[in-house]
């Protein structure tokens, strides 16, 4: 790998994060999804809807440590690597699932 990537990666990464920072309102709850974080069941998932949340997914690099020290959750969707677009589906169909079975929808089955 030339060197002049990994210093532009270690520059790109707080930029990114001071982006992200930007858009989120502090009054929400932060999750940050990364591969190294934690499993939740379905049921698991759908209590953190309970509680105003923002789903943070990172770039192909990932997010930077900043963001993830603020997070008040490191969530994992798969003990693989996901490419970012298939992460927000999946991410999406988690909340999906997660908002019908807090309603009692019968699509969530155990």
């Amino acid at each position: 790998m030339p060197r002049g990537y990994e210093v532009t990666l270690v520059q790109l990464k707080p930029k990114e994060a001071g982006k992200i920072r930007e858009k989120i309102p502090r009054h929400l709850r932060l999750v940050a999804l990364d591969e190294r974080g934690r499993d939740l069941t379905t049921r698991q998932f759908a209590a953190l809807l309970g509680e105003p949340t923002v789903f943070v997914i990172g770039g192909a690099d990932g997010l930077d440590p900043a963001i993830k020290k603020e997070a008040a959750l490191l969530l994992r969707l798969s003990a693989l690597t996901l490419p970012h677009a298939l992460a927000q589906v999946v991410l999406c169909e988690q909340i999906y699932r997660a908002a019908t079975l807090l309603t009692g929808h019968p699509y969530h089955r155990e």
